[in-house]
């Protein structure tokens, strides 16, 4: 079956629900793109983990081997094959539109400007910046825990000049 078949389940997000997706709705802080990607890849899973949950929950019994006994039947067959024949269409749909709403987010990402070889060079603009910043925290890590150490040592020379000072009883 495609996408297309199930009712409801349309083959575009229209731009409102772009904007939804791209901005947030007001029950929720709005969140960068890459956070909302990782939300709807959790939002997928969820809707995945709950079909197949569903679907092994809810299948009928099958006898496995001619060897093996028939197994027991479903109380309210009827009932029950209304409802199987309809739910995972319907977890089917909702996954289809999680989807389709992840590849909105996808296409809303801005382009890379200038390929792959311009992308490399950024990152390694990046890394020499980053290297070039760890440096500079070394150095002032280095030059706290010199003065750290002479600050202890004069309280320490401060707490032992207060304990000479003090006339013996």
């Amino acid at each position: 079956m495609r996408a297309d078949d199930y009712d409801g389940v349309t083959d575009y997000v229209d731009a409102a629900t772009v904007s939804l997706i791209i901005l947030g709705n007001n029950s929720k802080c709005k969140m960068d793109i890459i956070s909302q990607l990782q939300e709807q890849v959790n939002t997928i899973a969820a809707i995945a983990f709950n079909t197949f949950g569903s679907l092994q929950r809810d299948a009928p019994p099958v006898q496995l081997s001619p060897n093996y006994p028939e197994p027991p039947a479903n109380g309210n067959p009827v009932e029950d094959a209304a409802n199987l024949a309809e739910q995972p269409k319907l977890l089917s749909a909702e996954l289809v539109k999680a989807a389709k709403q992840f590849d909105a987010l996808v296409a809303a990402l801005p382009l890379s400007e200038g390929g792959e070889e311009a992308q490399l060079k950024r990152i390694a603009e990046l890394q020499a910046e980053n290297d070039a910043v760890g440096q500079e925290l070394q150095k002032q890590l280095e030059a706290a825990e010199k003065e750290l150490r002479q600050v202890q040592e004069l309280f320490s020379q401060a707490a032992d000049n207060c304990l000479n000072l003090k006339k013996p009883d």
